[in-house]
């Protein structure tokens, strides 16, 4: 009997370590990692250094250039026109549309620029799954792009998933982290870059 009893016990500690390894879940992405290198393999130099010239916005104002971050990107241009998607869907309404032919017209006024998309999701969800939903939102977007004319060779897409959602916000707040934002990369150094 104290065989049998000491087996159990092994037994009961083996499964109960087996298990305990289980419920660890995989620590989440920062936003840093789901954003594509800009460097030489992707059509950039690497280095961007902005200056002070100004090009035309699609609704008239003027852009500087220095609105570029040191990676070449603008979050500021389309920072009030993100595509908004409803729970758990990832199709572009019709409601949402004119915001994407307003992006349209942007780049068609600045051919050097290009468009990277970010999908993102509410904190409803797992991580894996809010990534990959955030990725067929930005990929909903970038199709619809393409049906109205922007070249493929324009356009990215990248996933934050819920890495920047609120958790405890409500379906006001959550509505609003349903989305694919519209970042203008400028894939070329600044006049003066080393």
């Amino acid at each position: 009997m104290k065989l049998a009893s000491k087996k159990l016990c092994l037994v009961i500690a083996s499964a109960t370590l087996v298990f305990a390894g289980c419920t660890k879940v995989p620590p989440r992405s920062t936003p840093a990692d789901t954003l594509p290198p800009l460097g030489p393999q992707n059509g950039g130099s690497g280095i961007v250094m902005p200056t002070d010239i100004t090009t035309p916005s699609a609704s008239g104002l003027e852009m500087r250039n220095n609105d570029f971050d040191p990676n070449g990107q603008n979050r500021a241009q389309f920072k009030d026109s993100a595509i908004y998607f409803d729970l758990d869907r990832s199709d572009v309404k019709a409601s949402e549309r004119p915001k994407a032919q307003a992006v349209k017209e942007y780049l068609e006024k600045n051919p050097t620029y290009k468009l990277l998309l970010e999908g993102h999701c509410d904190w409803r969800g797992t991580a894996e799954y809010n990534l990959g939903l955030g990725t067929r939102r930005a990929d909903a977007v970038k199709k619809y792009l393409q049906s109205i004319g922007v070249p493929a060779d324009k356009l990215d897409s990248t996933s934050k998933g819920s890495l920047e959602a609120v958790k405890e916000g409500g379906d006001t707040v959550w509505a609003k982290d349903r989305r694919v934002d519209f970042i203008i990369v400028n894939p070329k150094p600044a006049t003066g870059a080393l």
